[in-house]
């Protein structure tokens, strides 16, 4: 089972073609978290800024995923909700060393879940913590408070903590753990 296999069975999805929506602030590390998914054949080296939204495609050994990457600039961020109806899956990730724009995370990730596209929708939300291995970076009961995610109740969704650094060697232990994995 692939890497982006796991992502779908994290997200719950079952559709053999799946949009997901990858949101947050920019520099969150967005665009790195999509590289790391997809298969190593076609990864970049070079990651750049997203400026408005960009669309990666690529194929795991059961799905086809269509990833819309929005640009977390505040100039763009009015894009996402262009995109809300086709969704059926978010991450929407935070950069757990910068403290200071937390709020403004859980301000657009409040607007995101009031929007009437995704309001009245069991859409599943991956909230991705990342760069926990930088010095500053809160911990992930932290990130769950700053976001009040326990307040998400009708919705599916799972806090995902690592580094983009890290993607490839903890992932399968961390769904393991949530037993999304059948144990071998």
């Amino acid at each position: 089972m692939g890497l982006l296999d796991r992502l779908s069975g994290l997200l719950g999805l079952k559709k053999k073609e799946v949009h997901v929506l990858c949101l947050g602030l920019d520099n969150s590390g967005k665009t790195t978290i999509i590289n790391k998914l997809k298969p190593s054949n076609a990864q970049v080296q070079d990651i750049v800024p997203t400026i408005g939204f960009s669309i990666e495609k690529f194929k795991s050994s059961s799905l086809s995923f269509t990833v819309f990457d929005m640009s977390g600039q505040g100039r763009y961020r009015n894009l996402w909700e262009h995109y809300y109806k086709d969704g059926q899956a978010i991450i929407f990730v935070v950069d757990s060393s910068d403290k200071l724009r937390m709020v403004v995370a859980k301000e657009e990730l409040d607007t995101l879940l009031n929007h009437p596209d995704i309001k009245h929708r069991r859409i599943p939300i991956l909230f991705f913590a990342n760069k926990m291995d930088l010095r500053d970076a809160v911990t992930s009961v932290k990130v769950s408070q700053l976001l009040c995610l326990e307040n998400i109740k009708d919705k599916p969704w799972h806090i995902w903590v690592e580094s983009v650094q890290s993607i490839h060697s903890k992932f399968e232990s961390n769904l393991n753990y949530y037993e999304i994995l059948p144990q071998k």
